[in-house]
């Protein structure tokens, strides 16, 4: 175990949900931002998001997926080894023998952990926009979006290093830096 780990301790699903919490109100923040900027750049974007479902997709990936993804994978994967949430609740994600993840481990954590999300996007686009895929189609994806969650907030409960599914496919583990169970805010 890395030196710098080596008293880390596992964290409860609570205190992930609380630091995905603190994390939500930076996602907040850039999408009060971006809905802000919408209005100036409206005449540029109508065209990205009616000119097919192809557009509109990668339009909304890029504007919305993508930074929220490189915000989790960049905090988590270099220095911090941890988001600004994850930080305040003085937890850390580090492989499962405590060392540091690296860029590309984070890059596909982060990847396999906002999959569900992507999947919503790309499943209530198709409801709303002109149908392209049959309705049997689409209410399956619904029910994979909710299994999936089900399934990642479930996970941590079972598993005896509290790991999500991705945690357990990425080979991570998210844990306290203090031998308390809950930091002090």
């Amino acid at each position: 175990m890395d030196d710098r780990h080596e008293n880390l301790t596992n964290v409860s699903l609570i205190t992930r949900i609380i630091a995905f919490l603190w994390d939500y109100v930076i996602i907040s923040g850039y999408l009060i931002l971006l809905f802000a900027v919408s209005f100036f750049a409206r005449p540029w974007l109508i065209p990205l998001f009616t000119a097919s479902s192809l557009s509109a997709e990668i339009t909304g990936f890029l504007l919305i997926t993508l930074p929220v993804y490189l915000y989790f994978s960049i905090s988590e994967g270099l220095k911090w080894h941890a988001t600004w949430g994850k930080r305040k609740m003085g937890i850390v994600v580090v492989g499962v023998r405590g060392q540091p993840i690296g860029l590309g481990r984070s890059l596909f954590r982060s990847a396999l952990k906002f999959a569900p999300w992507e999947l919503a996007h790309f499943t209530i686009w198709h409801m709303v926009a002109p149908p392209e895929y049959s309705d049997y189609l689409i209410y399956s994806l619904l029910i994979a979006v909710y299994g999936l969650v089900f399934i990642y907030l479930i996970s941590p409960l079972k598993s005896k290093n509290n790991q999500t599914v991705y945690d357990s496919i990425a080979g991570t583990v998210v844990r306290s830096k203090y031998r308390t169970k809950i930091p002090h805010i």
